[in-house]
């Protein structure tokens, strides 16, 4: 039997379409005996590289953005609040995440559940220091310790290596997701990943 390899999820703390894939992206792994290896990074680093703008810049896009954001989330069964401000710098939290990933994976991902469902269900503002560190300390973290990871150079650099590794594997959007090699991007492409998990490259890809 070949070797189950453990699927990517690239996720950014203010992207809701992340928020709903990482409500899922567990149980679909589960159902295909597959785990999650979760990357936090940061879009706004992609989008240096492609010269993309954030949708809400532009109101038409905005508009669709905010109407799509609610329909997908009821879709999914996802309950969701668009925050206000949206979008927001997240690049304190996301060094938490991998601050927290050196010693332990699994209570990063906690962390990285706990800051998006607090950011789009309840608008924990996560670019607040405040907010930000009563968050951490609601998960059972020493807030102190969290505040001088995020401003510690080395996590700094950290989340900074981990963007440019994203970039490399051909990131440019979240959630995207890698299986076995093939990119998926966009929380629309869960039925795609589905049948990949189960099935492999469909006809004319293998």
């Amino acid at each position: 039997m070949a070797m189950r390899l453990p699927i990517d999820f690239y996720f950014d703390f203010s992207s809701p379409y992340s928020y709903i894939a990482s409500e899922w992206i567990g149980a679909v792994a589960a159902r295909h005996g597959r785990t999650v290896r979760w990357h936090a990074i940061l879009l706004g680093a992609a989008n240096q590289v492609t010269g993309l703008q954030p949708p809400v810049n532009f109101p038409l896009k905005r508009d669709y953005l905010y109407r799509d954001v609610q329909r997908s989330a009821a879709f999914a069964g996802v309950p969701i609040r668009m925050p206000d401000p949206f979008p927001i710098p997240t690049q304190n939290a996301a060094r938490v995440f991998w601050w927290l990933h050196e010693a332990d994976p699994q209570r990063a991902v906690a962390w990285a559940r706990a800051g998006l469902r607090a950011y789009f269900t309840r608008n924990v503002n996560l670019s607040d220091v405040p907010a930000l560190k009563a968050l951490v300390h609601e998960t059972g973290l020493d807030a102190d310790a969290a505040e001088a990871a995020w401003n510690d150079p080395a996590w700094k650099a950290r989340l900074k290596a981990a963007n440019e590794a994203a970039i490399a594997t051909g990131v440019f959007g979240a959630p995207y997701v890698v299986v076995d090699g093939e990119p998926f991007w966009g929380n629309d492409r869960q039925a795609q990943i589905e049948a990949w998990l189960a099935s492999g490259p469909p006809r004319g890809l293998e």
